[in-house]
């Protein structure tokens, strides 16, 4: 099929019924062993709180209005096509200015389209949002393979080069014989895939750029160097769990994040408090709504398991390829969960824009769309 359906996000009444019955006999585990830390703060470090955890599932259950939040995402032009044999899903919104330039942005774990809400009105209709016209795209966020309304592959072979390869077929089969490509996270490996495949792509953009510290690195650092090796250091021997078990065990983790929507809650809440700019706090950065929304589009579409598999197929593809030589902007958030140097990003992108950000985290076009978008809009400035 190379057709391209409409779509609307229309979940199901018994979906929503089952969800709150397994919210409110929920099987909960005793609290975490650690002390509460100063002031009435909760101590994440065994994972996240049972306190806090039982807070936000009976918000989830007996306040939150998925209705409301779905009406909010159809606002927005979706999409479904099938490409090498696969379901895509996506939102496709267009711009009502003349010579807008098309973009496509792609979401990674455990992130969602939902990410994209507050960004895609100002890139597709700038004047209304402090832009000019000649800042407008036409913007395709899909959702990746195994993710939210995307099919589930039922075979190997879907990492994020292939992926890649479908985000370009995606973007000729809409009309576009040229476009720019941006990302975070997962998002940001297919980027950078499409930035070497090249294919219709003019230009890259990207706020999670893959770098390693060159040899020597770590005798003599800079004290920007000692920041990234700390980073670095701090996310292999903490919070790297989550990574290990999906690359090599997504069916096994999958079981408990399709049956549960606590197990599903708490694998992704996790890291919007270990990923944001959030002062310890997840939702001093992200609102309650809006972390659920994410965590919806899992839980309602049972993809546990299916995302988690990202990680099998693209661990042993990981860093591997040439170096990118089209145009490419990168956006360097503070607290993003590694901040590799200028220097060391150089050797694998053609580095024409780059912008040190005052605030933010990994979650970019979630956490700061101002930002976000004003950074989008000077680089691909220099594309069109």
């Amino acid at each position: 099929m190379t057709t391209v359906e409409p779509f609307r996000i229309d979940v199901p009444d018994d979906v929503l019924d089952d969800l709150r019955r397994r919210l409110h006999a929920t099987r909960w585990p005793e609290p975490e062993s650690v002390a509460a830390a100063a002031a009435g703060n909760l101590d994440w470090s065994q994972g996240i709180p049972l306190a806090y955890t039982r807070e936000l599932a009976d918000y989830w259950a007996n306040e939150y209005d998925w209705r409301t939040r779905e009406a909010a995402l159809n606002q927005f032009d979706q999409y479904v096509t099938e490409i090498d044999g696969l379901p895509i899903h996506f939102v496709h919104q267009r711009s009502r200015h003349q010579d807008a330039f098309p973009l496509v942005i792609t979401h990674g774990w455990p992130g969602s389209i939902v990410e994209f809400q507050q960004v895609i009105g100002p890139l597709t209709d700038p004047t209304a949002h402090g832009g000019s016209a000649q800042d407008a795209f036409h913007v395709v966020c899909p959702s990746l393979p195994g993710y939210g309304f995307s099919g589930k592959p039922a075979e190997t072979g879907w990492n994020t080069n292939r992926i890649a390869r479908a985000w370009d077929t995606l973007m000729v089969r809409l009309g576009y014989d040229r476009y720019g490509a941006q990302g975070g996270d997962w998002g940001a490996a297919v980027t950078t895939d499409i930035g070497r495949n090249v294919g219709s792509c003019v230009g890259i953009h990207t706020n999670m750029p893959t770098a390693s510290p060159p040899p020597g690195a770590a005798e003599n650092p800079s004290d920007e160097e000692k920041e990234a090796l700390a980073a670095m250091k701090y996310y292999r021997n903490v919070d790297s769990g989550y990574f290990k078990e999906q690359a090599t065990r997504p069916q096994t983790v999958g079981y408990g994040l399709v049956d549960s929507p606590v197990a599903q809650l708490a694998w992704i809440v996790e890291k919007f408090w270990s990923w944001t700019d959030c002062d310890g706090h997840p939702e001093n950065a992200l609102s309650r709504d809006a972390m659920l929304d994410d965590v919806m589009l899992y839980w309602v579409t049972g993809t546990g398991a299916s995302s988690a598999r990202l990680y099998w197929e693209s661990r042993a593809a990981r860093g591997s390829g040439g170096r990118v030589e089209l145009p490419t902007g990168i956006a360097s958030f503070p607290k993003e969960i590694t901040r590799p140097p200028r220097a060391w990003c150089e050797p694998n992108y053609h580095i024409t824009h780059w912008t040190t950000m005052p605030r933010g985290g990994h979650f970019a076009a979630f956490e700061q769309p101002e930002l976000f978008v004003e950074d989008v809009r000077r680089f691909f400035a220099t594309v069109r």
